[in-house]
């Protein structure tokens, strides 16, 4: 007989889903309402506003540059948000689609992927990405490439190893004894047992990139000045920390967040595929 798990688990797994929910909501709201709300531009300077602190126009005050924290902070996130999808959207889309393929065919196709794959395990994702970023140092397509050559190896090994395991399942075996074909048992079968691991690896993907971007950007080889990055309004607010505390708090804090909120949902996700398994066991 299976023991079941606790009462409180469910309601406790629920309830840090949807703060993180909400969180992820407020921070892209931020991101990509404020600047419609403030209007400006994040690199206007008002040399007479230098360090000036908090108020109810400007709730995070002026940098050391006189610029608006709070719009500065805005774009940065957008800028953070948007690569880091980008990046891990393209790295899941081929990622899938060459694990499927492996799976499917198996042989030397899978032989070909495993190979590839395994080149690029050879260097260690944040080496790949600074690489490419050395070729047009300050521009996004050199990071934006890195992040997703980078990220595609994790989907094509889970997600190969999952669909094997689907694919040799007496409900696919039966599938295709009924004369259904290889679309049909990707869409009925495979993908569906496959969506919680994605999903939670696109969320730890995205966590991933992000904080790659910040770090590439802190040690001056990722964004440069004066466009708003995370990473890059640390090391430029990190001398006035003493004077204006809360201006380098504030990419910090809000990096925290969004790593919380991901890595809150990619828990959800794992959870949700050791559920699946258990109930097709």
């Amino acid at each position: 007989m299976r023991l079941s798990s606790s009462a409180g688990e469910p309601s406790s797994s629920t309830t840090r889903h949807l703060l993180a929910w909400i969180l992820l909501a407020a921070l892209a709201v931020f991101a990509f309402g404020w600047p419609l709300f403030a209007g400006g531009d994040p690199a206007s300077q008002q040399l007479l506003r230098f360090l000036e602190p908090p108020s109810l126009q400007t709730p995070l005050g002026f940098d050391h540059l006189g610029r608006d924290m709070a719009l500065r902070l805005a774009y940065a996130m957008r800028l953070s948000i948007g690569l880091a999808m980008l990046s891990v959207l393209s790295a899941a889309l081929f990622g899938t689609v060459a694990a499927l393929i492996a799976a499917w065919q198996g042989g030397w196709v899978d032989r070909l992927f495993g190979l590839l794959a395994d080149a690029v395990l050879a260097l260690p994702a944040l080496l790949l990405v600074l690489l490419f970023a050395a070729f047009a140092q300050g521009e996004k397509w050199p990071l934006y490439v890195g992040l997703a050559l980078a990220a595609w190896v994790e989907y094509f090994r889970v997600l190969r190893a999952g669909a094997r395991s689907v694919l040799a399942s007496p409900a696919v075996e039966a599938s295709r004894l009924l004369g259904f074909g290889a679309a049909y048992i990707a869409r009925v079968h495979v993908l569906p047992a496959l969506w919680p691991v994605a999903s939670a690896l696109f969320c730890l993907g995205v966590a991933n990139a992000i904080l790659a971007v910040a770090a590439l950007g802190f040690i001056g080889v990722g964004i440069r000045p004066p466009t708003p990055e995370l990473g890059v309004m640390m090391v430029e607010l990190l001398p006035y920390y003493d004077e204006a505390p809360w201006l380098v708090l504030s990419p910090v804090v809000v990096l925290a967040l969004l790593l919380l909120s991901l890595v809150m949902l990619t828990e959800r996700g794992g959870r949700d595929s050791a559920v699946r398994r258990e109930r097709e066991a």
